[in-house]
């Protein structure tokens, strides 16, 4: 028997900081929105004596460490054959790891007939997060469609979240490199820059959100906080200036780029990865 789980991926415009001891309470508040690319992961029983794990169809043991912590959560003996396609960059702000262990977190859960819904297998997830400092709201984020608000921080079950936008728009995303979100998450400076900027601009958008305020306060967020390289800073104005563009801002925390628009057209010429908004959500079969 086997499993296959997909999980669209993430990318966070804005966010604040919400610290607790308890790890399902741990989280963010703030706003993103699902890509109709993300990772799937397929699992298969095996009678071997370990787990094998290939991401992109190689053996990546620095990736790899968040689907070891979610079958250390889920405490079971047996082991699996497990396979991840990841279609977006790693590292780069799209939330991979929390798709990755929700993935493996659904996947085995299905396999094994643990009977956890969504909500369990999301909270295995977001605790593997909190636990290697990877995430903070991806998982909870992941669990919805479209553009995504995050109003209560924590896990599944626990933080809130509500939805909206059924629209296609277009999402272009150009990534120049990683950055560790554990060097900014864990830091004091910018845990205090952007839990402050961050809440302020998560209130004003939980009273009237929409496309055009998401895209406005996201690139607030950006420059306030001071996250943004040289390159980063330099595509977003480019792209704000062109035709038929909605906005652009910075992927938190990535050092990537996405701009919005209606039309696919409108990014015509540029060297960027194109996708849409998913308003579908988590699948698997």
């Amino acid at each position: 028997m086997s499993v296959s789980v997909f999980v669209p991926s993430h990318i966070t415009g804005f966010f604040n900081i919400r610290n607790d001891d308890n790890p399902l309470v741990n989280g963010s508040c703030g706003a993103g929105f699902l890509l109709n690319k993300g990772v799937t992961t397929s699992i298969k029983k095996t009678s071997k004596d370990e787990t094998s794990i290939k991401i992109n169809g190689k053996i990546d043991k620095r990736n790899e460490t968040i689907i070891h912590e979610v079958l250390k959560l889920l405490d079971i003996e047996d082991s699996f054959k497990i396979n991840q396609s990841v279609e977006v960059p790693i590292g780069a702000g799209f939330g991979t790891s929390a798709a990755s262990a929700l993935g493996t977190a659904i996947g085995i859960s299905n396999i094994l007939d643990l009977n956890h819904d969504m909500i369990k297998s999301g909270q295995i997830a977001h605790q593997a997060e909190i636990k290697l400092g990877s995430g903070l709201g991806d998982v909870i984020a992941e669990l919805g469609k479209g553009i995504v608000l995050r109003t209560k921080p924590g896990a599944p079950g626990i933080g809130e979240i509500s939805c909206f936008n059924n629209e296609t728009i277009y999402v272009a995303c150009k990534t120049f490199g990683e950055i560790e979100t554990s060097d900014i998450i864990q830091d004091p400076h910018y845990k205090k820059v952007i839990s402050d900027v961050g809440l302020n601009l998560t209130k004003k958008f939980i009273k009237n959100p929409s496309v055009d305020k998401f895209l406005d306060y996201s690139y607030k967020f950006s420059t306030d906080t001071n996250l943004m390289s040289k390159e980063v800073s330099n595509l977003i104005d480019y792209l704000n200036e062109r035709d038929n563009i909605l906005g652009s801002s910075m992927a938190m925390l990535g050092n990537t780029v996405f701009s919005f628009a209606y039309n696919e057209d409108a990014f015509e010429n540029l060297e960027v990865d194109i996708y849409e908004i998913d308003n579908f959500g988590v699948k698997y079969d």
